[in-house]
């Protein structure tokens, strides 16, 4: 029986795409082992996982290199046939490196890369050539697979499902309004303006985290005219999941509610402000739509993951983008 570990303690949209390897590998190897290692407070995402027999979780806020010391210990007692490293930093390149797996495997730019077994180029996605994480990721075990990624894929349980059909009477969307970065997040007033121009037979849901109550209820009181309940932070991440997919549209930002989408093949439409789709984190879903400004804007795209506020200070690569383009589409 084949023994792999998949490695991916970056956040919650990278190991929902990272979950692509674990689809192939699967494939291939139906009767394989196949772990996972993530940090903290993104193992939700991998609960009942079926392909999935154990996850190891980094706590990289409370005693960092001592937990990943002690969970080294744990990985190199498995003596794993391969060792899969998606990222390029030091940290899991050591863990990798020293896992006493028969192969380990990662991409040329982590600092530990001179020590795998098998390095695999790192191409970084450009508008010229385009090229998906989960396509840039499917490179690190093609040799011993193909080189045809799968979808990532999330896996709610009966009792997530059972928990969200008393939201799925009637036809809705869901409305994941936040981001961690101000330049990747549609502003507040513009999901109002689109959300007043919305038919009223959708019943709304505002998705988010905890953190996320005060942007949502913000939204929600300024469309009164709509049946809009605002669940931020009432639901885990695959309730979550299990809701979107059912929804008649998801509307999104560039993040983490894009790749939930995804990964159950959920209608989506992804709105990208300061962040361009050729970057490689695009949505995946057979119905899939890209929102952004129409105008070309010198400054953008800005930066891969947004800023804290608009470098230029005129933020037209979200004030630019109209309601209308939002309603079209459904």
């Amino acid at each position: 029986m084949q023994k792999f570990l998949i490695i991916q303690t970056a956040f919650i949209g990278d190991v929902v795409l990272a979950t692509a390897l674990v689809e192939k590998l699967a494939q291939f190897f139906p009767a394989a082992q196949i772990d996972f290692f993530l940090r903290k407070g993104n193992e939700g995402l991998l609960t009942h996982h079926p392909k999935i027999r154990k996850t190891y979780v980094w706590d990289k806020k409370n005693g960092k290199y001592k937990n990943l010391w002690k969970l080294l210990q744990e990985v190199r007692a498995e003596r794993y046939d391969k060792v899969i490293n998606v990222q390029r930093f030091a940290a899991t390149g050591f863990v990798t490196a020293f896992s006493k797996a028969k192969e380990t495997i990662g991409f040329d730019k982590n600092p530990w890369s001179f020590a795998f077994s098998k390095k695999v180029k790192h191409i970084v996605s450009t508008p010229e050539k385009p090229l998906h994480e989960v396509n840039r990721n499917q490179a690190l075990i093609a040799d011993f697979t193909d080189h045809q990624a799968c979808k990532p894929r999330l896996y709610p349980q009966a009792a997530d499902y059972a928990l969200v059909k008393g939201y799925q009477s009637k036809p809705y969307i869901c409305v994941a309004p936040a981001s961690v970065w101000f330049t990747k997040q549609f502003p507040a007033h513009k999901w109002i303006e689109f959300l007043q121009e919305l038919h009223q037979d959708y019943i709304v849901y505002l998705l988010g985290a905890p953190s996320d109550k005060d942007l949502c209820e913000s939204i929600l009181k300024a469309n009164p005219q709509l049946e809009i309940y605002n669940l931020a932070g009432k639901f885990n991440f695959l309730q979550s999941v299990a809701l979107q997919e059912k929804a008649a549209m998801n509307y999104v930002n560039d993040s983490a509610p894009m790749h939930f989408a995804s990964s159950v093949n959920a209608p989506v439409a992804a709105i990208y402000c300061s962040t361009i789709p050729a970057f490689g984190f695009g949505p995946l879903s057979d119905e899939s739509h890209i929102i952004e400004v129409a105008e070309d804007l010198e400054c953008r795209p800005c930066g891969l993951h947004g800023f804290k506020a608009c470098p230029k200070g005129h933020f037209k690569c979200a004030e630019d983008i109209h309601a209308s383009q939002l309603i079209s589409i459904l």
